[in-house]
C-alpha cells in the first residue's frame, strides 16, 4: 500500500489526504512523536483550562491523549472530510466534549477573532510549506494570519516541526513582526522515539516552536533552547537560524556514522559548546578501523581481583 505522494506539493491538497486516510483506515498516523514524548514540553505551554484548537489534526491520537489527561476544551479541524468523519465516529461516546470540524486552516471563517488560547500544530506547517514558490508562501502566510486572528492576547501558537531552514525563516519573519514572542525548543525525547522505531536507528531533530501573542511588545523577543532546560535569549533571528542549522548538521553527521563506516576516509570531528558560548568545551574525533578478515570468536571472563591465578580462571600457559 503506497501512501507517499508523487510530489511534495500533494501534501497540501485535500484529495491526497482524503485518499491517505481512506487507505490507512483506523491506524493512527503520527508526525514527530506521540503524547508520551511530547508531553514534557506541551504541559509547559498548554494548561487544562485553555481552549485549544488543533489544526490539521488528521487521525493523530495527540488531542485524544490530551483530553484523557484533563484537557476538555479541544476543537480539531482538518482539510480531509474523510478523517473528520472517522474521528467523530471514534470519539463520539468516549470523548463527547471534543469537537471535530471539516475546515481549511487557511480560512477559519467559522471562528471568531480571539476565540482560542492555544493553537496546536503537529506537522501541519511542514505539510503546507513543501517548497518556496510564491503560491506556497502566500498560503502559509494566510495560515499564519488566521492563527494570529483566532488567538487571544496571551495565547500561544505551539508548532511541532522539523524546522527546515525556509520554514524557520518564515516563522521568524511573521510572528515577531505581529507582536509575538518567539521561542524554539528542541524535543530530544521525540527524536529518540523515532530513532528507536527506525530500522537503521536514525532520526532528525524535532523542535517545538512557541509563539506567544502580545498586544504590544517594546522589543522583539527571540529565545532558543537546544540542550536541557536552559532558555537562551538572543538578539537577532539569524542566531536562532544558525543554532538550529548546527543541530541539524550534527544530526546528519551522526546519522551518517550510524548508517556506515568512515574507515579509509578523513576523520570526523565535532565541537561541543555550552549554550551561548563560542569556545568549544570538547572536541570529539571519530575514527573507524577497517575490518580485518579472519577474526576468530573470543570469550571474556570477569575475574575478581587477586584470584586471576586460580585454576578456575587460568590455564597452564
Amino acid at each position: 500500500m503506497n501512501l507517499l505522494p508523487k510530489t511534495a506539493t500533494e501534501f497540501g491538497t485535500t484529495e491526497y489526504w482524503n485518499n491517505f486516510f481512506k487507505k490507512r483506515g483506523k491506524q493512527a498516523f503520527e508526525w514527530y512523536g506521540e503524547y508520551p514524548e511530547l508531553c514534557g514540553q506541551l504541559h509547559k505551554y498548554i494548561k487544562t483550562k485553555d481552549e485549544v484548537l488543533m489544526v490539521g489534526c488528521g487521525n493523530s491520537k495527540l488531542s485524544m491523549d490530551l483530553y484523557d489527561v484533563g484537557f476538555r476544551q479541544i476543537t480539531n479541524i482538518d482539510i480531509s472530510q474523510v478523517v473528520i468523519k472517522q474521528m467523530q465516529d471514534a470519539n463520539r461516546t468516549t470523548r463527547p466534549e471534543m469537537l471535530w470540524y471539516h475546515m481549511d486552516a487557511t480560512a477559519m471563517t467559522a471562528f471568531s477573532d480571539e476565540k482560542y488560547s492555544v493553537v496546536l500544530d503537529k506537522g501541519t506547517l511542514d505539510a503546507l510549506f513543501t517548497d518556496e514558490t510564491e503560491e506556497t508562501i502566500a498560503t502559509v502566510r494566510k495560515y499564519f494570519s488566521e492563527i494570529a486572528r483566532v488567538l487571544r492576547v496571551g495565547g500561544r501558537y505551539v508548532c511541532i516541526s522539523l524546522l527546515q531552514e525556509h520554514i524557520l525563516k518564515e516563522v521568524l519573519s511573521f510572528f515577531p513582526e505581529h507582536e509575538f514572542m518567539f521561542r524554539a525548543i528542541r524535543c530530544v525525547e521525540a527524536e529518540q522515539k523515532t530513532a528507536e522505531g527506525n530500522s537503521d536507528g536514525t532520526s532528525m531533530p524535532v523542535f517545538v516552536v512557541v509563539a506567544t501573542k502580545f498586544r504590544k511588545l517594546p522589543m522583539k523577543v527571540y529565545e532558543v533552547c537546544l540542550a536541557g532546560d536552559e532558555i537562551q535569549r538572543v538578539q537577532k533571528p539569524e542566531e536562532i537560524v544558525l543554532s538550529v542549522a548546527a543541530a541539524q548538521k550534527a544530526s546528519m553527521v551522526c546519522n551518517g556514522l550510524i548508517r556506515g563506516s568512515i574507515a579509509g576516509m578523513s576523520e570526523v570531528s565535532l565541537d561541543l559548546h555550552r549554550p551561548g558560548e563560542e569556545i568549544a568545551r570538547y572536541t570529539i574525533h571519530v575514527l573507524d578501523q577497517k575490518p580485518i578478515r579472519g577474526n576468530g570468536k573470543y570469550a571474556a571472563f570477569i575475574v575478581p581481583q587477586g584470584r586471576e591465578t586460580e585454576w578456575l580462571f587460568s590455564t597452564p600457559q
